[in-house]
Order: structure tokens, then sequence, then C-alpha cells
């Protein structure tokens, strides 16, 4: 078996799952089942907020809160729902996206760093 490394890793994400601009990651989050999801770490959420509606799920955690079909996600998402990923930079949230992609889930995008929505004019939250 090969090893992988980060470059792949991300080369493999990036290819698997969709990023999405601003504008386009607009119009999914106003579609009736729709998460966005921050994978950021803790710290960064309580120092900088989140976008607003957002779920916080670390990405250490992705794998344990959400699966398949499961009665146990939070907020109801199922596989028909449309989940939009991210992060600080869109790097951890194009393997989350990509992980659970690989779960089975099919509307997986990833819409990069919290900045760069900041900076588009996104609505954020604090917490």
């Amino acid at each position: 078996m090969e090893n992988k490394t980060l470059d792949s890793l991300l080369i493999e994400a990036n290819h698997n799952v969709t990023r999405i601009g601003f504008d386009e990651a607009l119009k999914i989050i106003n579609l009736p089942n729709t998460f966005i999801i921050d994978v950021r770490e803790e710290s960064e959420v309580a120092n900088l907020g989140l976008i607003k509606n957002a779920i916080h799920i670390p990405r250490g955690l992705i794998e344990f809160k959400i699966e398949l079909n499961s009665s146990n996600n939070p907020a109801g998402i199922n596989n028909n729902s449309n989940l939009l990923f991210y992060c600080a930079g869109g790097y951890r949230s194009a393997l989350a996206a990509n992980t659970v992609k690989s779960l089975g889930f099919i509307n997986v995008f990833n819409i990069g760093g919290f900045q760069q929505w900041v900076n588009s004019g996104g609505e954020i939250q604090p917490i």
C-alpha cells in the first residue's frame, strides 16, 4: 500500500469535493435541508465566531458526529442534505468534506475559509 502525503490527500479531496464560491454558497444555503459545518477548533470559533446558523463540529470529530442514515446526526442531517464545509483556510474543510463524502453523503461542498466568507460580506455570529 502506498503511503499518502498531505499534498496527495488534499489533491484527492479537491478532486472529489466541489469547491464553491460565496455567491453559489448563498444560493445553496437558502435551499431546504442545507447545513453549514464549521470544522475549526473550539478556540478559533470562540475567538472569531462562526458563519450564521453554522454547526460547529471540529475536524477530528466528523466521523463520530455525522453518519449516513443516523438519527444521531446533528440537526437532522441526512443523506439528502446539502452540506457546506468551511474552516480557516479551506484545507481542513476539504479533508472533512471528502471524509463525509466517502461515508456516503452526496451533496457535499467546500466553501473554503472563514475569512473569505467575512471578506465577501457573509453574515457571522458570535459564540
